[in-house]
């Protein structure tokens, strides 16, 4: 139990006046020592836990939709009345507490067990999919352990699946929080046990069985397999490939080095902070997201840390150029180097030389110029790629019965201009789920409203929508100050939105880019 010193708002156990609510409105409050959301829908009340199940955001700070309540911090959306997590990246529901109205006054009563729980292998709920749907699969073998493997592998025992859930991951650890590597964990801000998705036993609770350090070299789309590197096979009913990608190295002598390392494992970023806490100094080459991302991390760990970039500002062609401005300035005031309109000429023992003629010195360079998606199983096995690999409006491949989110998927976008492809953890958590829903014969669509978030110092930005192409934006406050939105526009049409400070408007433009896709404005 909680100190109750250290909650907000008024006891809710003892009662709040109704009039405290206002129509469709929410209270936060705590009842037995636990904060809790006290919300009015019409005429009805309801009480959930108050904190997301993500990173422990205040869901009493972002904002209603209908029955649900978003988090102001990473989109994550709860049901109010069952506390199920609706939509990524929380996985887990809130806790949710009987309500009751006695002479005007609202009281909480004792806490009760969300209604929408993990089914247990081989028990579907009643009224499951698989239940009631003869499309289900015999089985679903998922290849990749990352966002999409592991939120599909979820969604199925939430939906009540009860057939063999098979996950195969060439990572040597389990399924971690990915965007944590290049920013708490490698800052040396947050403990290694925050990062695995979940502990073992819950695969073993699950009945999922998880496969690690596992590669698969071939699929079988005629016989229904996947052939692993040590020779066994996995027969599948349903296959989801969520192979993610591979990151890329730049094509110049000494890319090979053993002090040249990229960030895409768990394992990586280990090795990362190991070399960090020997070396003074690290030369970041690219300005891509997870490298400045990187360059913040170990500026945070006392190094000296230059970034080497192509563009004149880092990130200028996503964001333009105030952006880029905002960005390099708040790296430069926490002691990062800039090196920009110029590449590396090649690397040695000991540093970099770049082509405009500058020699740097560095005991560790970390690369971050981009990704490849890893689409070669699936090209290898006649499934149709393009930049990735091609799925339908529900994310099934040219191959029925084979599914492919995340990284790799490039999905029809009609809002975005045509096929899209987009790395976002979020978007690959959300594919995963559809994909998995659609696997039990649901037949829904992906049209989620892309979503990121990124932490470089003190600067935290959001952005929503994909602005592929855009000819102007409009800026809504002050970036200097550390509160505006921007908005990317193209003709008349609204893209993408970026916010700096402002977590409420970022929910706020996901929710109108959500309105203008269904047609309604």
């Amino acid at each position: 139990m909680s100190d109750d010193s250290k909650l907000d708002g008024p006891d809710l156990a003892r009662g709040v006046p109704l009039a405290d609510l206002d129509k469709d409105g929410m209270l936060l409050g705590h009842a037995d020592g636990e904060p809790v959301l006290l919300a009015r829908s019409g005429g009805e009340l309801l009480a959930i836990g108050a904190l997301c199940t993500h990173y422990h955001g205040p869901l009493a700070q972002g904002v209603r939709v209908g029955d649900t309540v978003r988090c102001p911090w990473h989109h994550a959306c709860f049901s109010l009345r069952t506390g199920e997590a609706l939509r990524a990246p929380a996985l887990d529901p809130v806790a949710c507490w009987r309500v009751e109205q006695r002479d005007g006054v609202v009281f909480v009563g004792e806490k009760r067990q969300p209604a929408a729980k993990a089914a247990r292998a081989g028990s579907p709920q009643a009224g499951s999919p698989q239940a009631r749907s003869p499309q289900a699969p015999a089985s679903v073998v998922i290849v990749g352990g990352g966002a999409a493997g592991q939120a599909a592998a979820e969604m199925l025992r939430r939906e009540g699946y009860a057939g063999p859930v098979t996950m195969l991951s060439a990572d040597s650890d389990r399924p971690c929080d990915r965007p944590n590597l290049s920013k708490d964990f490698l800052a040396g801000n947050a403990p290694e046990d925050w990062l695995p998705l979940r502990p073992p036993e819950f695969y073993t609770d699950q009945a999922i069985t998880l496969e690690t350090g596992t590669r698969v070299v071939a699929i079988d789309t005629a016989a229904k397999e996947v052939q692993l590197a040590d020779g066994r096979r996995h027969r599948w009913g349903a296959l989801l490939l969520a192979t993610g990608a591979e990151p890329i190295r730049p094509a110049v002598p000494g890319a090979d080095l053993p002090q040249v390392r990229t960030l895409r494992s768990l394992a990586d970023c280990r090795g990362l902070i190991a070399k960090a806490e020997t070396v003074k100094r690290a030369v970041v080459i690219g300005a891509s997201f997870i490298g400045l991302e990187v360059a913040s991390s170990l500026r945070a760990r006392g190094l000296e840390v230059a970034v080497v970039a192509p563009e004149a500002l880092p990130m200028e062609r996503v964001f333009g150029a105030e952006i880029g401005q905002l960005v390099r300035q708040a790296h430069e005031r926490h002691g990062v180097v800039f090196h920009l309109g110029t590449t590396v000429r090649a690397i040695d023992a000991h540093g970099l030389e770049l082509e405009n003629g500058v020699r740097l010195d560095a005991g560790l360079v970390v690369v971050g110029i981009g990704v490849r998606p890893a689409i070669e199983l699936a090209a290898a096995a006649g499934i149709a790629t393009d930049h990735g690999i091609r799925v339908g409006a529900g994310l099934e491949t040219s191959v029925p019965g084979i599914w492919a989110a995340g990284d790799i998927a490039r999905w029809p976008d009609p809002h975005s201009g045509g096929p899209v492809r987009i790395e976002h953890w979020v978007v690959a958590e959300r594919q995963g789920q559809t994909a998995a829903r659609n696997m039990l014969g649901r037949g829904e669509r992906f049209d989620a409203v892309p979503f990121f978030w990124t932490q470089q110092h003190d600067l935290t930005m959001s952005y929503v929508g994909h602005a592929r192409e855009w000819d102007r934006l409009s800026i809504d406050g002050s970036l200097d100050a550390g509160d505006a939105a921007v908005t990317y526009w193209q003709g008349m049409q609204r893209r993408a939105v970026l916010t700096v400070g402002r977590d409420r408007d970022s929910l706020a433009a996901e929710i109108a880019l959500e309105a203008e896709r269904a047609g309604r404005t």
